[in-house]
């Protein structure tokens, strides 16, 4: 039975065992009653697919999962990318084992902190940029699910905005420009920006997609604006005013008013909807040890529209 108690300005919702306590009104919720170390009920699925098509981002508290355990819960929501992690991470380090699995983490193969200059540990400068994970796929992620095992002291909060409350809030006039324009993604965009040596072979891993800058989620039906840091140029523009454009628009997306900042506890699992929220994580100190697995589910082009 599903029953609503008022929680400030929203909605606390039960649903059997399950408790969904937004943090905002419609972004951004707290799920207890669950253990996701065990088998989940058809019920607890669709609960939990209900609140993130409503919340986008949802925080798990507690739930110390292993790898198989984090592996087993992100597929009961579709089958796991495999992609990123043959085609490139592998190439870094295979310390977890398991290639549904990423190493979000600054922790080398054999244990110890990386080298700040060492790729492992350069990955996570490059995720301080707002990004969606794998918008440069023609088949981008769905859900990304990160858990926590090691935290630092300071620094290393993850921060989602809001996609639908960026396009909410455009005015008339820039919604009438983009309205009809797509972005390329590339794969390597911001790595490029950072110096980052990859080799030729990497940068062909993904080659550029194409995506209307406008859509709408196939389940909420609100509208998102679909810009990230992996733009690098706008249809009917040149390439310096397109990427210009793509600038103004995320700084528009993460305006605070968009945005929630996540300060991780070790044993905490985060789930995300790609399709509404970029993501990115903040700075912290590269000698200190951090460590974070992700899970992704793959998403079908035709949520987003037709990629070239």
């Amino acid at each position: 039975m599903n029953a609503a108690k008022t929680h400030g300005m929203a909605a606390v919702i039960e649903r059997g065992a399950i408790t969904v306590t937004p943090v905002r009104p419609d972004f951004i919720a707290r799920v207890t009653g669950l253990d996701l170390r065990r088998p989940l009920s058809a019920a607890a699925i669709d609960a939990i697919e209900a609140a993130i098509a409503t919340f986008a981002v949802l925080i798990f508290p507690g739930q110390p999962v292993c790898v198989d355990e984090q592996v087993a819960f992100g597929r009961r929501f579709g089958p796991l990318d495999t992609g990123l992690q043959t085609k490139l991470l592998s190439k870094v380090q295979t310390r977890l084992g398991n290639d549904a699995v990423s190493d979000i983490s600054n922790v080398a193969v054999d244990g110890g902190i990386a080298d700040r200059h060492h790729k492992q540990a350069m990955m996570n400068v490059g995720n301080q940029f707002w990004h969606t994970d794998s918008s440069y796929e023609h088949h981008p992620f769905r859900y990304s699910i990160l858990a926590a095992q090691t935290v630092v002291g300071r620094g290393g909060e993850t921060e989602f905005a809001d996609l639908r409350a960026a396009y909410d809030t455009l005015d008339d006039a820039t919604r009438d420009l983009i309205a009809d324009r797509t972005g390329v993604f590339f794969s390597h965009n911001t790595r490029q920006w950072l110096g980052i040596d990859d080799s030729p072979a990497d940068l062909t891993a993904y080659p550029p997609v194409r995506w209307p800058l406008v859509r709408t989620h196939p389940v909420s039906r609100r509208r998102v604006l679909w810009v990230d840091s992996k733009v690098r140029e706008i249809s009917g523009m040149s390439v310096p005013e397109g990427r210009a454009l793509a600038h103004e628009l995320i700084e528009h997306i993460g305006q605070r008013e968009h945005v929630h900042a996540h300060r991780w506890t070790p044993g905490d699992v985060v789930m995300w909807d790609n399709r509404s929220v970029l993501h990115r994580g903040r700075r912290f100190d590269l000698t200190e040890r951090r460590e974070m697995r992700r899970v992704s589910t793959v998403d079908d082009s035709a949520s987003l529209g037709t990629a070239d």
